[in-house]
């Protein structure tokens, strides 16, 4: 009986040793990628309620709403895969350190590719009509497009299947809205703001 109860024991312990032994490690692609693309997706999550709330037309509205919920669920699958690896939700590491010369994309002021800044964002929520969709699909242009190479990178680097392919499928519904923010754009006679 006792000799049941140890390998019970030993076998549970190895279960639960393997995934940990094999997790990414805290300065690994996986775990720079869910901390960073969290972070990221929690601003547009913001800028998509704003669109939701403000938008003018049922398009933007239900454009908002949808970048809103599908990138909140990212949010909620990445810090589940750092809770499973044990790993803090945040890190000292700077933004975009995973990448190769990630952090030479960073924005003057530290922030990554493609966020708007404070400035942005209370330029928005003053803006009312016209001037509030096109601004809005401006904005939450540059930022799908800045933060879509992070999910080309992980797509490829990443150790794990799970974060590859979670990437890909990122970079496959960031690259639909890009081309129905650029159509939004075109209707409202308006340009992509520069980088």
């Amino acid at each position: 009986m006792l000799a049941v109860i140890l390998l019970l024991v030993t076998g549970a312990a190895i279960g639960y040793l393997i995934p940990t032994l094999s997790a990414p490690g805290d300065d690994s692609v996986d775990a720079g990628f869910a901390r960073d693309m969290s972070l990221h997706h929690a601003q547009a999550v913001e800028m998509g309620m704003f669109a939701y709330r403000l938008g003018t037309t049922d398009d933007i509205r239900t454009l908002g709403y949808d970048i809103a919920a599908s990138q909140q669920w990212q949010i909620g699958q990445m810090q589940t895969w750092l809770t499973e690896w044990h790993l803090s939700p945040t890190s000292t590491n700077r933004a975009m350190a995973w990448m190769p010369s990630g952090m030479n994309t960073l924005q003057p002021d530290g922030r990554m590719p493609g966020m708007a800044s404070d400035d942005d964002l209370k330029k928005l929520k003053s803006s009312t009509g016209k001037d509030f969709d096109t601004l809005w699909c401006q904005l939450m242009l540059r930022h799908h497009l800045g933060g879509i190479h992070m999910a080309e990178v992980a797509a490829k680097d990443a150790q794990t299947s799970e974060v590859r392919d979670a990437a890909e499928q990122m970079r496959v519904s960031q690259s639909y809205d890009i081309s129905q923010l650029t159509e939004k754009l075109k209707d409202l006679g308006a340009q992509p703001l520069s980088s």
